[in-house]
């Protein structure tokens, strides 16, 4: 009796199909790798070719609603009735939705025609319509102040967040924490121009004022060493937490001079301003000593860690509490050093708003009446404005 013999099971190429495994299995050793690499480069081509249909349809139908929001625009406006405009666009949703479907009914139309109000300048659309969905953009519109939205919409763009992203950050009022919101409205616009025309990216756009670390969970009570710690073990988070850009370099860098040793707590990277970001850690309020102390590391910094196509470094100097007044006495930001508080524990959302707004307000009133009735500022901005007035 002749002994039955099973079929061995065909063997599996990794990252095949089986059709192709199989094929791959019978071929030649030689051609098993030439249809693995010939699979992996017609995958990737499939791949790259169906993200540009996606980047495509998408921009297509940014372009769309605009158009759409815009012309419904133009025939509400012909009559300035506010009863008229509602009228006219609940009769169009109505017919457009039983033609086109529900994405075009009268709810949709007035996000349309949001957009169209609020963006009314094509070019600034085109120029985000391919990193940004439709999603975002029903997110923006309904930001009341231009120069919030404007910032929303740029970092959006340059940092390639997802609409979840962007809501956390609206919703974490990360404008209102930024040195930028800090600064006059023309030098708010210039620098968020400057993002959109070159991409420029610069410490008023990145640096906060507060810094919200309650994921670090810490107890009430802790060491410097403790917070050092929980940093690290949520490096991931904490960096999110800076800003996009941020990479962790080293944690207690060692500075020697004169035979004495030192130790920053943190040395980071921003990729974007091209610059290494040193961070102080204190538990205390800041102190001018502490300002005295980050510069040595900065001098330092900047002579022997420094490359050349590197900016100068920047410090940040993150304590529990701080005194504006001695703060801007001292005049740090010429400097490259920025004092900010953290918060372990996130206050209720309108304890937090009227914090910063009061932050806000402050800097602004920060601008002294000289003599003359002329308007004082720090040396670098004084010296835009009066190369923009020229």
């Amino acid at each position: 009796m002749k002994k039955r013999v099973g079929r061995r099971p065909a063997k599996v190429v990794k990252g095949l199909s089986a059709a192709a495994s199989k094929a791959a299995v019978e071929a030649p050793r030689g051609e098993e790798a030439k249809v693995a690499i010939l699979v992996r480069d017609l995958g990737q081509m499939i791949d790259l070719a169906r993200e540009q249909v996606a980047v495509a349809a998408n921009a297509a139908l940014t372009t769309l609603y605009w158009q759409l929001g815009d012309r419904i625009r133009a025939e509400v406006l012909m009559d300035r009735r506010a009863e008229y405009g509602g009228r006219i666009v609940s009769a169009v949703g109505r017919q457009l939705e039983i033609d086109h479907g529900r994405g075009f009914g009268e709810k949709s139309l007035r996000h349309m025609l949001r957009f169209a109000q609020v963006f009314p300048d094509f070019q600034i659309v085109s120029a985000l319509r391919r990193q940004l969905s439709w999603s975002h953009f029903k997110r923006l519109i309904y930001i009341q102040e231009d120069l919030r939205r404007d910032f929303y919409a740029e970092m959006c763009r340059i940092e390639g967040w997802s609409t979840r992203v962007l809501a956390q950050k609206i919703d974490g009022m990360l404008f209102e924490r930024t040195a930028l919101s800090k600064k006059p409205e023309d030098l708010i616009r210039k620098e968020l121009a400057a993002l959109r025309g070159k991409g420029e990216v610069t410490p008023a756009l990145v640096l906060q004022d507060p810094y919200v670390l309650d994921f670090l969970e810490l107890s009430d009570t802790y060491s410097e060493k403790d917070l050092e710690s929980a940093i690290l073990r949520e490096i991931e988070r904490f960096l999110l937490e800076l800003g996009a850009g941020f990479a962790f370099v080293e944690r207690q860098k060692r500075i020697t001079l004169d035979g004495d040793d030192y130790h920053l707590d943190l040395l980071l990277f921003h990729r974007r301003m091209r610059r290494l970001v040193a961070i102080e850690l204190k538990l205390g309020d800041f102190k001018p000593a502490d300002s005295g102390q980050m510069e040595l590391y900065l001098r330092w910094l900047d002579r022997h860690e420094r490359q050349p196509t590197e900016q100068r470094p920047l410090g940040i100097i993150l304590c529990a509490g701080k005194k504006r007044e001695t703060v801007e006495v001292i005049d740090l930001d010429t400097r490259g050093i920025h004092v900010a508080e953290y918060l372990t524990d996130l206050p209720p959302r309108e304890v937090l708003e009227a914090r910063l707004h009061r932050a806000i307000e402050a800097a602004r009133n920060r601008l002294a009446i000289g003599p003359g009735g002329g308007v004082s500022l720090p040396p670098r901005e004084a010296k835009q404005v009066r190369m923009k007035r020229r």
